[in-house]
């Protein structure tokens, strides 16, 4: 079964996520896992005496053996595609065929397989998650102490340092590493429970043996390695797709955040950040000037894309009729590996825009030298009241000085504020005019900033 591009494939396929995360979600790797499910579960009934030695050797000396075309031929015959992998599986397997799914159930199979490869995916996030902490960190270790203008409604407000914009979003991703690492620890296969969950099919199987169902549930999830849920339906609960899904969507709403920021800081009137950008890469066709950030947006674009799956995995979690229904299974099959894969790219791309981005300090001094002594009033205000002035009193004389140096930046001057205010004779009888110079420097109005931003710094480096 090769595809090319004659034909519709995902762009999961070939553009977006990392091989190693195709590999998870591969047909290949999951009919390995089934393998070694069905592995697991002959190992129990060989303890209880059920499967012989050599059945079981046969079964692990094939359990890397996956055949896709001949159990593809078989699904077009059962329309089962569990089925169709048990008779390719026993096909292989002259002496372990017959006892391969012995008491099982099709989801004892499939969802443990989705609990191992939901896991394989989450671990593998959470390394990525780590890389982007730490190039972070760096930064924010970088520029702890570099004053930036912050802005509030896209607006200049006050002062801020590069270092603590950067500790905004580390925060942001250190919680969704945390909670990606809750979620790894508990996760949970569904088990060997049977076709409702009640264990009667091993009860009966295991009649006589010594061994009950919970015994050989055990010995199974532990070969496996896997934790399992003490209660199951047919499926495991498909709250733990739902909370899967949510963690996702948490990273993928930090990431928009980052990104988003970065696109406008990158736009020329702030011109403060810039993607990484190559050689020969071009921006637009029609406009070869242009330096799009393609990086960012292709993030958002993700981002809000994974932030849509949620609403899904709801959908499965709240619909879930009695013991079972399947109306479940074929958006599952699209939404948890693209899921894991649109943010395993989200993370990849991360990881290379804030290692190779580039911070133009000039235009950073540029802005601040425009709207910082906007933000340095606060300063002078307070210092008037401190003098003995009325704060409303100093707010009007502050406010009138104000607009006039708007008016002169949209001239095209340069901003006059701190010579306005030092010369005004009603702030004049209360604060000196080198008093005032020295409190319109914006760049010394960045208050703890700088000590927390590195503080968070050191509190990733530990949790790394």
């Amino acid at each position: 079964m090769n595809f090319d591009h004659q034909t519709f494939i995902s762009p999961f396929t070939w553009r977006y996520g990392s091989p190693e995360m195709r590999h998870i979600w591969s047909e290949v790797h999951k009919r390995r896992l089934m393998r070694q499910v069905w592995v697991a579960l002959a190992t129990a009934q060989h303890q209880a005496g059920l499967v012989t030695a050599a059945q079981l050797a046969d079964l692990r000396q094939h359990v890397d053996d996956v055949d896709l075309a001949r159990a593809l031929v078989i699904e077009q015959e059962t329309r089962h595609d569990v089925m169709a992998e048990i008779r390719t599986y026993a096909e292989q397997c002259p002496a372990g065929g017959g006892i391969i799914h012995w008491g099982a159930t099709s989801a004892d199979i499939t969802d443990n397989v989705d609990a191992l490869r939901l896991r394989e995916s989450a671990q593998l996030l959470e390394q990525q998650l780590a890389r982007l902490l730490d190039h972070l960190a760096s930064k924010i270790e970088a520029t702890a102490h570099l004053p930036t203008m912050a802005h509030t409604h896209i607006q200049p407000a006050e002062p801020t340092t590069l270092g603590y914009r950067f500790a905004v979003y580390a925060q942001d991703f250190l919680h969704d590493l945390q909670a990606l690492r809750q979620l790894i620890g508990s996760l949970r296969g569904k088990g060997l429970k049977g076709a409702v969950g009640t264990q009667a099919s091993y009860q009966e199987l295991l009649q006589g043996t010594g061994m009950d169902p919970a015994g050989m549930e055990a010995i199974a999830m532990a070969e496996l390695d896997l934790p399992y849920f003490p209660i199951a339906t047919q499926t495991y609960t498909r709250q733990q797709d739902l909370r899967i899904q949510q963690v996702l969507a948490g990273i993928a709403a930090s990431a928009h955040k980052f990104a988003f920021d970065f696109r406008v800081l990158q736009s020329p009137p702030f011109g403060e950040w810039a993607e990484p950008f190559g050689q020969k890469q071009v921006g637009s066709s029609a406009m070869p000037f242009k330096r799009n950030p393609i990086n960012t947006e292709n993030i958002c674009s993700l981002a809000r894309y994974v932030g849509s799956l949620p609403a899904a995995a709801w959908d499965n979690a709240s619909q879930a009729i009695l013991e079972r229904s399947l109306d479940d299974s074929a958006n599952r099959r699209v939404f948890q590996p693209e899921a894991f894969l649109a943010t395993d790219e989200i993370l990849r791309r991360l990881v290379r825009v804030v290692a190779g981005m580039v911070i133009d300090e000039a235009a950073i001094q540029r802005n601040m030298a425009i709207y910082g002594p906007f933000a340095a009033t606060e300063r002078v205000l307070m210092a008037l009241v401190a003098a003995g002035a009325s704060r409303q009193e100093g707010h009007e004389w502050i406010r009138a000085c104000s607009l006039q140096a708007w008016a002169a930046l949209r001239d095209g001057q340069a901003n006059p504020l701190a010579s306005l205010l030092a010369t005004d004779p009603q702030i004049s009888r209360y604060l000196p005019p080198e008093k005032v110079q020295a409190l319109m420097i914006a760049e010394a109005h960045v208050g703890t900033a700088p000590g927390r931003a590195l503080s968070l710094a050191q509190t990733i480096r530990h949790t790394l």
